[in-house]
């Protein structure tokens, strides 16, 4: 039985953090649609390819953050008879899905940069498209500083995506600028040339997030700092001897620990127990949602077959 104050944490810090992710991804979308609509009008009083960019490139982020919505709130449901271990990978699928977006938008930009390279077209009212764009990287940067706050408390990987694209959707939006700029000067092939730029920054970062969300889903441990860390807070318990077959994975951003104990052969059930919750209370302040399991090994067994003792 996991200590009451440890309970009130962990339901208080999953309250908390679904109160969050509810947040960040309504304001995300409600973000996307409204520069998707600046944008569209700044790309047709302008014609640029690089506002075009830029508005497929929130388009894109608006199909994203949908996404990221449905898998938020999917993920937030309750353990069930099927899902033991909860819904959280759903965040993890819709980073994977919001990549393959991300990537076509690059493709779908090169494609249209080069065109406009080989067939150049003359900008016009590009003040109006600067002013919009000033516009999106306030809108973006605000947005930003939102997810990175949600980020730092709940880990989640589908926020985490989610403001990959908007710090992508920001550089556009710089790039963009200085290329209307540039054409407002008579630099006619900067405004395609910054537009493939920006398609293959796009590209980058899809295969970034495409990977990490692969990382996920194959149940890629805890980073090895965190793992250290774990370690260490079991073995500060005076009645452990040592600490072995750690392992550590994340679904959505709750954290998964299971881990043995070793402990006196002469030790009762009931004081084993004991030193279980005492080190599983030390494991929950550093991650206060986590899902941890803890096995109790007799001293005299030691490591079990095949298996490595921790450092």
């Amino acid at each position: 039985m996991v200590p009451p104050n440890t309970v009130t944490a962990q339901t208080n810090a999953i309250a908390d953090q679904a109160r969050l992710l509810r947040l960040a991804t309504w304001a995300s979308v409600s973000t996307a649609l409204v520069l998707i609509l600046a944008k569209l009008i700044a790309w047709g009083l302008t014609g640029s390819i690089s506002v075009l960019a830029s508005l497929v490139d929130s388009a894109m982020d608006l199909g994203a953050s949908v996404l990221n919505l449905l898998a938020v709130h999917w993920s937030l449901r309750p353990p069930d008879r099927e899902h033991r271990f909860g819904h959280g990978n759903a965040q993890a699928l819709a980073a994977l899905g919001q990549s393959a977006l991300i990537a076509g938008s690059a493709l779908f930009l090169g494609a249209e940069a080069i065109g406009r390279l080989l067939q150049p077209v003359p900008l016009a009212a590009t003040g109006v498209g600067v002013a919009v764009i000033l516009f999106a990287i306030v809108a973006t940067l605000a947005l930003l500083a939102f997810q990175r706050h949600v980020i730092r408390r709940t880990r989640s990987p589908a926020i985490r995506a989610d403001s990959l694209h908007y710090a992508t959707d920001l550089a556009t939006n710089l790039a963009t600028l200085l290329a209307l700029m540039l054409a407002g000067q008579g630099w006619s092939k900067a405004d395609p040339l910054i537009g493939l730029g920006i398609a293959g920054w796009v590209l980058v970062s899809a295969l970034r997030l495409g990977w990490e969300a692969v990382d996920l889903l194959m149940d890629r441990e805890l980073p090895d700092a965190d793992r250290a860390r774990i370690l260490d807070l079991a073995s500060s318990v005076p009645e452990v001897h040592g600490v072995h077959g750690l392992r550590t994975r994340r679904s959505g951003q709750r954290a998964i620990i299971q881990l043995h104990l070793v402990l006196d052969d002469d030790l009762t059930l009931a004081n084993a127990h004991r030193v279980a919750l005492v080190v599983e209370a030390k494991i929950c302040a550093l991650y206060p949602d986590a899902d941890i399991i803890i096995h109790q090994d007799p001293s005299s067994l030691g490591a079990e077959p095949g298996e490595a003792m921790e450092p």
